[in-house]
């Protein structure tokens, strides 16, 4: 198989880089950069119905992902994870046609696996063997369990009140922890420093080219997986906000190589009341997030004030004609047990949040009952036991 990525692109100002080279933010602006590769000629290379006979994890898509050789792809096994039918919990809402894809059945325990996988194994091809990154959980333990498969030595910076199996599953890898006293934006800074110091490449969210591109499999997977008819709507957790953007990628690309008709999904991001930057930006028609102050809520993936990306994830939800809202730890805590007794799945307090934001879209009327719509469920509830007495 053959990548036909061509350069990066920064998603601002439009500046071409090199893709041969270390990259991690435009040098122009300070802004993400996105893989861009030759649409047309892996269109060609690619079609759809070629798909069926290929490995089911997210390397299937390989022309349209950032490795140049197979050899350098380091993997766990992850992607093409199930789209589930979520009939009695539908039932229970009032929405016709639920489904809910489970990210949490991917290595590591959700969909972190996709990115760093892509990010690490783009790292090993450019010749970077020490990595930094900040986390609020579960990114620290995708990129501490890549590493350690591809042979390379991984720093990660965790806050100190990050679910304690995040914690676990970095020490077992063999990994560096530094455990900080505050946020994600604190442990950021910590790596950036210790980057500087000791030569590390920072491979933060949204912060280096790559990770995106493992993310937006989950776009592909949905178009694949739903007979390349995509739901009307899609419900999706926000942090950094990678999912969002890359999925809409994902859809962008689709379009160009000629496997979609240009309907795309409305897109909902949902936030913690106690952290909803996107939503207030969202709120008041601005391009840009304020870091939002004081961030708390028990859902460790949406504790991030400050997203690089914020740009790139209110686009899409305007775009898309989709929108933002937040959801309280109580109604987290509520649909994760309901979930569970519903669906036989033990979600994420993340994933929870995509079925109290659905709950408050279908009384509000945003979204109607006889749409196909579809939860992401990012992680496994296994790693957040702590908060089920």
């Amino acid at each position: 198989m053959k990548s036909y990525l061509t350069h990066l692109e920064c998603t601002y100002c439009h500046a071409t880089f090199s893709a041969d080279q270390p990259h991690r933010t435009c040098d122009d602006c300070g802004k993400v950069l996105y893989p861009r590769y030759d649409l047309a000629a892996a269109g060609k290379a690619l079609r759809p119905e070629a798909l069926q006979g290929r490995p089911a994890n997210m390397w299937r898509y390989f022309e349209v992902m950032p490795v140049l050789d197979e050899a350098n792809v380091i993997s766990l096994g992850e992607g093409f994870t199930p789209i589930f039918k979520a009939m009695r919990l539908g039932a229970e809402l009032g929405c016709e046609s639920l489904f809910i894809k489970d990210e949490g059945l991917n290595p590591t325990g959700s969909f972190k696996a996709r990115g760093l996988s892509a990010a690490v194994s783009k790292a090993k091809e450019l010749g970077l063997n020490r990595l930094t990154m900040p986390s609020a959980g579960n990114a620290a333990g995708a990129m501490a369990a890549y590493a350690a498969k591809g042979g390379l030595e991984a720093f990660l910076f965790m806050p100190r009140d990050a679910p304690p199996a995040n914690h676990k599953e970095v020490v077992v890898t063999g990994a560096h922890l530094t455990l900080v006293d505050g946020l994600i934006s604190d442990a950021g800074r910590l790596s950036r420093e210790q980057a500087q110091e000791e030569g590390l490449f920072d491979m933060s969210t949204l912060q280096e080219p790559y990770r995106v591109e493992g993310k937006k499999t989950m776009g592909y997977e949905i178009a694949e997986q739903m007979g390349w008819d995509l739901p009307d709507a899609i419900i999706y957790p926000t942090g950094g906000g990678t999912g969002i953007v890359g999925m809409w990628k994902a859809f962008e690309e689709m379009e160009e190589m000629g496997w979609l008709d240009g309907k795309r999904p409305k897109m909902y991001c949902v936030q913690a009341e106690g952290c909803a930057p996107i939503v207030r930006a969202y709120r008041d028609e601005s391009e840009f997030a304020e870091p939002w102050e004081n961030a708390a809520t028990i859902a460790a993936g949406l504790r991030v004030p400050a997203a690089i990306g914020d740009y790139l994830i209110l686009g899409a939800l305007r775009e898309s004609g989709g929108g933002a809202l937040m959801v309280s730890d109580e109604e987290i805590l509520d649909y994760m047990k309901r979930v569970a007794s519903l669906e036989g799945m033990f979600v994420c307090p993340e994933g929870a949040a995509t079925v109290a934001a659905l709950s408050k879209l279908l009384a509000s009327g945003a979204l109607k009952p006889t749409e196909t719509i579809l939860l992401l469920n990012t992680g496994s509830g296994l790693k957040n036991l702590e908060l089920v007495e």
